[in-house]
């Protein structure tokens, strides 16, 4: 009979430690609030406007918050200082901006390529996606198909059916996509671009929204004639630029043909089936390996490693459980679809942050 594993007991400093570990899990949400209600009240920005530096008197001020608010600001700056979101010093309680706070900015251009994230913020922390979290429990009981959001909601996240229910907080989330999908290309550009781009004679961008990616593509590489695919609502309400051309259809169904199509941040949001589906309609659309076909595919590719990166692909994957249907893969994932999309092989090109940069090949 074999024997049984000594179960080992934590020691008491090992459980005085567990008990603020447990506190700190518990309680998470309460920097994603803090971290939320900094944005809304412009934080980020009325500190870039105070010349990047300022003490709690001046934010009071530049807020225009009561000043019986200061000791209750104070606490709120201390728990995002020690999250990263800013910096302080101390002496004197001042605070500056971090790189997280650079990407809360409003009206300020202050990076290219890496637009203000706060409406990224304002949805991932909206009520809408934190009940559907808090619904997680009774949704692992139900034998339902949809995700959390859809199950609480009655509506598909970034479908037409949830701008007709809440318009509202549909073009937050749709502001956020926009946001989230068009940060962090121009790097793409500046360390892929040659490899990427150079060669083709056209380009069709699966899902690109309102072509901000393609009009970056055709500045660094004129020759590139770029053609957008979206959704009519989305396509729609896009003026013609004379830059790039807009297909209003759906990616299911049909991809304008060119030499290679991008499918950038797009297909975590769907199952591993779509996905297979979306992929294989890109392959129609491009010649062979040996004429220069190819898909481009940009999204997160969630590794082994430790440390915050890590972390945050793990969160993105649950948000993705939570809120669509689809997931955070890591490179075999990827492999195995484009494999089941029918490609004779793939190359990771570049491996940015948290997202990886494919080629696939006809």
């Amino acid at each position: 009979m074999a024997s049984q594993p000594q179960l080992t007991v934590p020691t008491d400093a090992e459980l005085l430690q567990a008990q603020a570990d447990l506190w700190r899990h518990s309680l998470y949400y309460m920097t994603s609030m803090a971290f939320q209600c900094a944005v809304k009240l412009g934080i980020p920005t009325a500190i870039h406007g105070l010349g990047g530096a300022a003490s709690l008197p001046d934010l009071v001020t530049a807020l225009s918050l009561p000043p019986a608010k200061l000791p209750y600001l104070r606490r709120i700056m201390r728990l995002l200082a020690t999250s990263g979101v800013f910096a302080a010093t101390d002496v004197a309680e001042v605070y500056r901006l971090t790189p997280i706070s650079y990407l809360l900015l409003d009206g300020v251009a202050v990076v290219d390529g890496h637009p203000s994230q706060t409406s990224v913020v304002l949805a991932a922390t909206s009520r809408h996606c934190v009940e559907a979290a808090l619904g997680l429990t009774d949704w692992f009981r139900k034998d339902v198909a949809g995700s959390p959001f859809e199950d609480l909601h009655g509506v598909a996240l970034f479908d037409g059916s949830m701008a007709e229910a809440e318009p509202e907080i549909d073009a937050v989330f749709n502001e956020a996509l926009e946001a989230h999908d068009n940060s962090g290309f121009l790097p793409v550009l500046q360390e892929c671009g040659g490899t990427l781009f150079q060669g083709l004679d056209s380009l069709t961008d699966c899902g690109g929204g309102n072509g901000t990616t393609a009009r970056a593509i055709v500045e660094a590489f004129p020759q590139v004639k770029c053609t957008v695919l979206d959704l009519p609502r989305v396509i729609d309400n896009v003026p013609a630029d004379g830059v790039v051309n807009y297909v209003a259809g759906d990616m299911f169904s049909l991809v304008p043909p060119a030499q290679a199509v991008l499918v950038k941040l797009v297909l975590h949001h769907w199952s591993d089936e779509d996905c297979v589906k979306i992929l294989a309609q890109c392959k129609k659309a491009v010649p062979s390996r040996e004429e220069g076909g190819k898909v481009i595919v940009i999204d997160i590719v969630v590794d082994s490693s430790s440390g915050h990166t890590h972390e945050a692909e793990l969160l993105m994957d649950v948000a993705m459980m939570v809120l669509t249907n689809g997931r955070q893969r890591d490179e075999s994932d990827w492999g195995e679809i484009f494999t089941k999309a029918g490609f004779s092989g793939y190359n990771i090109v570049k491996k940015l942050g948290a997202r990886g940069v494919f080629e696939a090949y006809p």
